[in-house]
């Protein structure tokens, strides 16, 4: 009997239960066909190809664009390169008195990548930092944010630690993957008061900085101000490298490779060390005896070559505060301070020359034949031009040209500058043109920054300017140092040198030469005329005849004492409204043969005799004493 099971249904043949099923399979089979038909299969078909693709991509980017990198950040996984700084140049006198010292210091840092890597432990090794260094945990944090996580190069955390605080920390740090501690040096600059002006400071550098200097470290060292700045790549050095194993940690195991740095060269200053804290002692003697309340300043030349013995700015300040990290409350002093110790008066400050220009309005009329040195001038109390009068300080009487000098005639200087009855006189663009051949009105290109250019005014500049017509008056003021003349103490100096070695214009120059760190010969800065034979030497030697009888019976008598014979000229120089005037002096001395020019300003000092004069005969009789 077959094993075969049957339904009955009623009315209806039987139905095997074997067709039953084989019925339910085909009807399941014509399903899953119908939900696969060609388009639905050819959408997964698409899904598949579009997610093989995107893996293609991504790891075509890894291996080809990123290869190099992920590469690199293998190998500094158990190699790091790291710069060896090079030792700073450093800085002497002319008698090779060593002005500037490196001291060792130590900088805190951090390797980013190896400090961030492992996210779990990273606020823990801030916490047991922040214990070590003393700082808060908050802005502990918000420095370390700074950084690049995938750096390799130090990130400087924590500069300027002596090397004791350096090894109480020391094996505490050593616990911390990522941090160490790394030698470096700071300045300690000698008396910083007196040579901050010229030597200026180096601090860390700033984002800007970093900008402009790519090849620099961001924990590194720059000169801001200065010779530090004027001269920083010749300090600065080259660096060196060293290759490093490092374990997995970031822990140093071995030195694979090493290139040692070249330390900085050397500078050896025409500065005068022991002739610049005389000269900045003295202006503070004056300010105080006279009670001034305002600043100083004075620069030395040599006038047979250019050389700067010494460049006074006062007040100063003690540039040892920047270099070792000025605080917040040590720098709002400084900038808060209404005399401003930060503003370099020698090189920056524009001053009305007054009756120092004097000597040049008198080279320029012989020169240009406007007058003869004999010639004789009525110097009264006044000259009138229609209803205006431009004063004298006094009547003068007949005066000739080095009369008129000795004792600063306002009246003679009024006639051959502007003209004055019979006299012609020189005009604005000649006492323009001679101006700018003495140095006025132009930069001197000395080895420091911030120097100014001063201004010699004409009726271009006057009508541009102010919107105004040029008068007579105006020429007659600055045929007498006042009006809109203005000139540093720098240009000043170098013009009274120009004078005394009769009509060389020398470049001045701070820095005489720079030397390697074995002594040898780097380079040696050569003395450089700007100009000369601009004005006759016979007409000169009438200038220098002038300036010698202003201390033989003019306002300079006082000098007449000293053991040398000096020639010089005073200023007074109008800069308010309200009268107040600034004090010049300006000398030379031996007259037969000058080794030194001297200009020296007493901002709101008074008459020049009074102020500027006694700090002139202060320092000439100690420098040729000393000498």
């Amino acid at each position: 009997m077959k094993n075969k099971c049957s339904i009955n249904w009623k009315n209806e043949k039987l139905v095997e239960l074997e067709d039953v099923l084989l019925d339910s399979k085909l009807d399941e089979k014509n399903k899953i066909n119908d939900s696969f038909n060609d388009q639905n299969i050819k959408k997964v078909e698409k899904i598949f190809f579009i997610i093989l693709l995107i893996l293609f991509l991504q790891t075509g980017y890894l291996q080809i664009i990123k290869g190099v990198y992920y590469s690199e950040v293998s190998q500094k996984n158990y190699t790091r390169t790291f710069a060896i700084k090079s030792s700073r140049g450093i800085i002497y006198d002319k008698n090779q008195k060593q002005v500037v010292f490196n001291v060792p210091i130590f900088d805190l840092t951090i390797i980013p990548f190896d400090f961030l890597k492992n996210k779990s432990k990273t606020e823990e090794k801030i916490i047991a930092l922040s214990e070590i260094i003393k700082i808060d945990e908050d802005d502990l944090k918000n420095k370390i944010n700074e950084a690049d996580s995938l750096s390799f190069q130090p990130f400087l955390i924590l500069g300027n630690i002596s090397k004791k605080d350096a090894l109480i920390m020391g094996e505490e740090i050593k616990k911390i993957d990522g941090v160490k501690l790394e030698r470096s040096a700071a300045r300690n600059y000698v008396d910083g008061n007196y040579l901050s002006n010229i030597i200026g400071y180096n601090s860390r550098i700033n984002e800007n900085e970093l900008e402009k200097n790519p090849n620099y470290l961001s924990n590194d060292i720059i000169g801001k101000n200065g010779l530090e700045l004027f001269y920083e790549k010749q300090l600065r050095g080259i660096y060196g490298w060293q290759e490093i194993e490092v374990d997995s940690f970031g822990r140093e195991i071995k030195l694979i490779k090493k290139e040692n740095p070249q330390s900085g060269n050397n500078i050896v200053l025409n500065i005068d060390f022991d002739l610049q804290k005389k000269i900045y002692e003295e202006l503070e003697k004056i300010t105080n005896k006279i009670e001034t309340k305002a600043g100083a300043t004075a620069v030395a030349i040599n006038p047979k070559n250019g050389a700067v013995l010494a460049l006074v700015s006062f007040p100063s300040y003690d540039n040892n505060l920047f270099a070792g990290g000025i605080s917040d409350s040590e720098y709002d002093k400084l900038i808060n301070n209404e005399l401003n110790p930060l503003f370099n008066r020698a090189i920056s400050g524009e001053y009305p020359p007054g009756s120092t220009i004097k000597p040049l309005v008198g080279a320029a009329a012989l020169q240009e034949k406007i007058i003869s040195p004999t010639r004789i001038i009525i110097g009264g109390e006044a000259i009138y031009v229609g209803s205006y009068q431009f004063l004298d300080w006094k009547a003068h009487g007949p005066v000739n040209l080095t009369k008129a000098i000795a004792q600063s005639c306002n009246i003679y200087f009024y006639t051959v500058g502007g003209g004055y009855g019979n006299i012609e006189g020189l005009g604005i663009d000649r006492i323009k043109k001679y101006s700018n051949l003495f140095g006025f009105g132009n930069l001197l290109d000395v080895d420091l920054p911030a120097e100014k250019p001063g201004l010699v005014p004409n009726k271009e500049w006057k009508e541009s300017v102010k919107n105004e017509r040029w008068y007579i008056g105006d020429t007659y003021h600055v045929s007498i140092g006042q009006g809109d003349v203005l000139a540093t103490p720098l240009q000043i100096a170098a013009y009274t040198a120009t004078i005394a070695n009769g009509g060389k214009l020398f470049q001045p120059q701070i820095v005489d030469k720079i030397i390697n760190d074995n002594g040898d010969l780097v380079e040696d800065i050569k003395p450089e005329i700007i100009r000369d034979n601009f004005i006759d030497l016979e007409n000169i030697e009438w200038i220098q005849k002038g300036m010698r009888e202003n201390v033989i019976y003019g306002s300079g008598v006082s000098l007449s004492s000293l053991s040398i014979k000096v020639a010089g000229k005073t200023g007074t120089a109008q800069y308010a409204a309200n009268k107040k005037t600034h004090a010049w002096y300006i000398a030379y001395a031996p007259y037969d043969d000058p080794e030194i020019a001297i200009a020296v300003i007493v901002e709101g000092g008074g008459e020049g005799h009074a102020a500027a004069v006694p700090v002139v005969k202060e320092v000439l009789g100690w420098y040729f004493r000393e000498e």
